[in-house]
């Protein structure tokens, strides 16, 4: 796992590490739609760079998540993984 010391990741690929998409298509598509916020702020690039204590605003699949990245994860892992990666606020 990849820890917050100054690092970063790109929001679709968080996203997807997260398990809030199936796919990095799927997340950038939605980031390109206007469903996302990055700390409070609309989001249309897919390449935006995130970094632990980010909070992700998700408007997806029927609800909205409000999630505080703790973890940017180093891969696509099983669902018990992926809830480490973030917390619900």
């Amino acid at each position: 796992m990849i820890g917050e010391g100054g690092e970063s990741i790109r929001l679709d690929r968080w996203l997807h590490h997260a398990r809030l998409f199936k796919t990095r298509t799927l997340a950038a598509d939605a980031i390109g739609a206007g469903g996302i916020r990055l700390n409070g702020q609309p989001c249309s690039k897919p390449a935006q760079a995130v970094r632990g204590g980010d909070t992700v605003t998700v408007s997806a699949h029927g609800r909205v998540r409000v999630l505080r990245i703790l973890l940017l994860g180093a891969r696509r892992g099983p669902a018990s993984e992926a809830a480490t990666l973030y917390e619900e606020l």
